[in-house]
């Protein structure tokens, strides 16, 4: 049994959140304090947390940062900040959604288990090596530099290469193209951020089964890129 980690300090919310979460066969924690939240959720053993944006102690963009930095785990924010900027921001931590307050609860248990089944859809088929990395249909040998798509190897050039494997070591966080052009080419490279965009179109090219509809290399619009595990 899948087990979520609410994070709100409003009681009636967070209780119907896990009678609704509990009905569809979760199991759930509750957290009411923003300190106590992030302390459950880096300790781990979450399949996925439910945070609000502002709790007493520590506030939600905090927690999903932290987290971040230690865990691939889906987080979703549930909030009443409804401006564009707390959106940018929450996804530009790691979060991997962000439902404004009120919604239906109906919708908030059919988005835990689509991001559940998102997050587990990696390849199967035995322990990869140290040294590759394996994600639905992607197998990255990083000491040859070689990718295979459904086991098919495909030629990527040196930036493709980079660009490819910076997002697939950090997935599901949300990039700047700014933030990407400065980790792959350096701030003294020439050139500018529009090179990323068209980096980008390429991998979809090399790796996606449809590139006008992704499933791996994901764009947050207004924001900048996400590749999705």
């Amino acid at each position: 049994m899948k087990k979520v980690l609410i994070i709100e300090d409003d009681p009636v919310i967070a209780e119907v959140q896990r009678d609704y979460l509990e009905a569809g066969g979760f199991r759930t924690d509750v957290a009411s304090s923003g300190d106590v939240g992030l302390e459950l959720a880096l300790k781990g053993g979450y399949d996925l947390i439910i945070l609000d944006l502002m709790l007493p102690k520590t506030d939600g963009y905090e927690i999903c940062r932290q987290v971040r930095e230690a865990s691939n785990v889906p987080i979703l924010i549930v909030s009443a900040k409804k401006e564009e900027v707390d959106k940018i921001r929450g996804f530009g931590l790691g979060a991997d959604d962000y439902i404004i307050k009120p919604f239906g609860l109906g919708e908030l248990v059919a988005r835990v288990k689509a991001h559940l089944a998102r997050y587990e859809r990696l390849v199967g088929g035995g322990e990869p090596k140290p040294d590759e990395i394996r994600l639905r249909g992607i197998r990255i040998d990083k000491l040859s530099r070689r990718v295979y798509v459904n086991e098919a190897e495909v030629t990527f050039t040196s930036k493709e290469y980079d660009l490819l494997l910076f997002l697939v070591m950090h997935p599901n966080r949300v990039f700047t193209k700014d933030e990407l052009f400065q980790k792959i080419w350096g701030f003294d490279s020439l050139g500018d951020i529009a090179t990323v965009t068209v980096h980008i179109s390429k991998l979809r090219e090399k790796i996606e089964s449809d590139p006008s509809r992704p499933q791996y290399i994901e764009t947050i619009w207004g924001v900048g890129y996400r590749f999705n595990l």
